[in-house]
């Protein structure tokens, strides 16, 4: 269930992989997907499960539609699902998810504060400044010394896109031109995140550096599952 997990101070924080949940035929097991066509109530338990796993009473998501929007978590109605892709809390044990099949998570931390966040990125989103906006989000709110985690995510040697995309992404973050193992265009959103952390003095730890979801089915990938892709994700609570 949970792939990787660290603490900074009373931030934790957890990327998850496909095990350990109640879903089968595409979306097995730990699909935390809501809208691929996976039953709801398997999913819901599967929710449940992580939250659990937490310890967390609330686990708080988003619907995620690649843009650069940020939602506070105490701005927010006890069950409401904001319309973001970047999800910041000051509020100990809440947990907060992104979720992900083939786009960069990211967790955020500042751990003197403390603040935490999560954050979805893909192409769209490293143009757009999700990442930027939300550390700026962070920073209003006093944030000081800010550390990343990068989790696993497509890679610029497998995610292909049409040369004038590549170009597209290239002009706001040249970091992210890449091209394919057998020499076609494309793009490295990870690189681009890294670049766009660093330029802003945020510590980054790529951990999914070597974890490709395209080429392996460890994680949930739409590029090479489709539409029936599952998602994992990425959580951060603040602890009491």
């Amino acid at each position: 269930m949970i792939w990787q997990a660290g603490r900074l101070g009373r931030v934790e924080l957890g990327f998850t992989d496909r095990s350990g949940g109640t879903s089968d035929g595409p979306w097995e097991s730990l699909n935390l997907g809501t809208s691929n066509g996976d039953d709801p109530e398997r999913v819901a338990e599967n929710l449940d499960r992580l939250a659990r796993e937490l310890g967390v009473d609330r686990l708080v998501r988003m619907t995620q539609v690649h843009g650069a929007d940020v939602a506070w978590v105490d701005e927010l109605g006890d069950d409401e699902v904001p319309v973001a892709d970047a999800l910041l809390t000051s509020t100990p044990g809440v947990g907060v998810l992104v979720r992900v099949a083939d786009c960069v998570p990211i967790v955020l931390a500042a751990p003197a504060e403390p603040l935490a966040g999560v954050v979805h990125c893909g192409r769209e989103g490293l143009v757009r400044g999700v990442v930027p906006a939300a550390v700026e989000a962070m920073r209003a709110r006093g944030a000081t010394a800010i550390e990343a985690w990068l989790g696993p995510r497509a890679c610029g040697h497998c995610y292909e896109l049409p040369q004038d995309m590549v170009d597209a992404v290239a002009s706001v973050v040249p970091e992210a031109r890449s091209t394919t193992s057998w020499g076609t265009p494309a793009a490295d959103v990870g690189a681009g995140v890294v670049a766009q952390l660093t330029a802003l003095d945020v510590r980054t730890n790529d951990l999914g550096a070597a974890e490709c979801t395209i080429e392996h089915d460890r994680w949930f990938s739409y590029r090479r599952q489709g539409q029936q892709s599952g998602r994992f994700g990425a959580v951060a609570v603040i602890r009491p």
